[in-house]
């Protein structure tokens, strides 16, 4: 039997840049998968065309109980290492707004990359293994598998959270983490579309698929984007951002009209057409559908030379500041990561290694370290995978 150096427990982004780096040391590396191929997730990013990284990855960008924990391993492998190695392997890429970076074709591109990178590394990768024991021993781990027993010397646990459970998400590495004596930070579906319910979805529902940029706010975070409604509530970018930060009973206050000193424009407009319906104005700045049901939920439909200045003032204000009362969210369906996960006083900064279990490694979602919307959570994949596979 092999006894290899590394096993490592999941071929996603941050699996495969562990193994990648670890390889390059020349240890003996293997990566197990439960599904039938690696890098899922990668594929089905960015509409297909994986949104890889960000250009303006900071601290900020990630919520974790220890906002600090992740500023080591960003710091050594930036988005600039990343897009190198893209470049190297001559995959073109763009930008497309806010830092994001995109494929110009297709993430299988970024896939082919990884395992390319793997297989010159002399790494092992295989698929449609079940995991059904995982012990400590003198040596380092003894594992019992779908595929026969295994033994490593180190074990690297990169088996994500639990967003998309269609794509094979499971509590693997949670339950794990916790078989070693590790804590778990609760968990939580994050960049996912909230649902309303009763009333409030009664008057939205029939907006569904009517979209406009705006600023969504929750606990002093901000978030400018779309807004989508869907038949279950809202979504879209804004939303999703602001879906991490926002909990059960809170209120969520969205500026339906940014960048627009709103009260202002409405005493223009009502200088300049005075005759106008307040309806067909809101047109002007807000989608035809969306502009009828503001007026019928909170405003008169007048002539705005109708309106005094105060309750025009009073308008702008509600419409910088139109609230929200989400039921809850679509859950980890839809959630594109887990909010939470292994607690980082645990876990060594600079490694990822466990401080409680010697040989042991945590990285990627499954950690307690999630980014913004943007590219982020793929960023934090490889920069701690890059960590973990430069000692493991």
């Amino acid at each position: 039997m092999i006894v290899w150096d590394v096993v490592i427990i999941g071929g996603g982004a941050a699996g495969l840049m562990c193994a990648i780096e670890a390889g390059k040391r020349r240890r003996r590396v293997l990566i197990l998968e439960h599904s039938n191929r690696v890098g899922k997730k990668i594929l089905m990013s960015g509409g297909g065309r994986c949104n890889f990284t960000n250009l303006h990855v900071t601290p900020d960008n990630f919520l974790s109980a220890n906002p600090h924990f992740c500023k080591s391993a960003l710091a050594r492998y930036s988005p600039w290492d990343f897009m190198a190695l893209v470049e190297r392997h001559g995959i073109a890429y763009h930008e497309k707004e806010l830092g994001q970076l995109f494929c110009d074709q297709s993430s299988k591109l970024i896939v082919k990359m990884l395992v390319a990178e793997c297989q010159q590394a002399g790494v092992q990768i295989d698929v449609g293994c079940k995991i059904t024991m995982v012990q400590k021993t003198a040596a380092g781990f003894a594992l019992e598998t779908s595929l026969g027993p295994i033994q490593t010397t180190a074990l690297v646990v990169a088996s994500g959270g639990l967003s998309i459970p269609k794509m094979g998400a499971t509590g693997f590495g949670y339950e794990l983490a916790k078989r070693f004596g590790h804590r778990i930070r609760a968990t939580r579906p994050a960049l996912v579309p909230l649902t309303l319910n009763g009333e409030t979805l009664a008057q939205y529902r029939d907006l569904s698929g009517i979209g406009l940029l705006v600023e969504a706010s929750c606990h002093n975070r901000c978030f400018p984007g779309g807004l989508l409604f869907t038949h279950r509530g809202i979504s879209g970018p804004a939303i999703l951002q602001i879906s991490s930060y926002w909990q059960p009973s809170d209120e969520l206050q969205v500026n339906l009209l940014p960048g627009i000193e709103v009260s202002a424009w409405l005493t223009d407009r009502q200088h300049n057409r005075p005759d106008a319906e307040l309806r067909t104005v809101l047109t002007e700045k807000l989608p035809k559908r969306l502009a009828q049901r503001l007026c019928e939920l909170a405003f008169d439909n007048l002539p705005l030379r109708q309106y005094p200045p105060q309750e025009l003032q009073a308008m702008a204000k509600q419409l910088q500041h139109w609230r929200f009362h989400p039921q809850g969210t679509e859950g980890y369906r839809t959630a594109e990561v887990t909010l939470g996960g292994v607690n980082t006083d645990e876990l060594s900064s600079a490694t990822m290694a466990s401080k409680k279990v010697p040989g042991l490694y945590f990285i990627g979602e499954v950690v307690d370290v999630t980014g913004h919307l943007g590219g982020f959570n793929f960023q934090w994949a490889w920069a701690s995978g890059h960590a973990a596979g430069q000692v493991v």
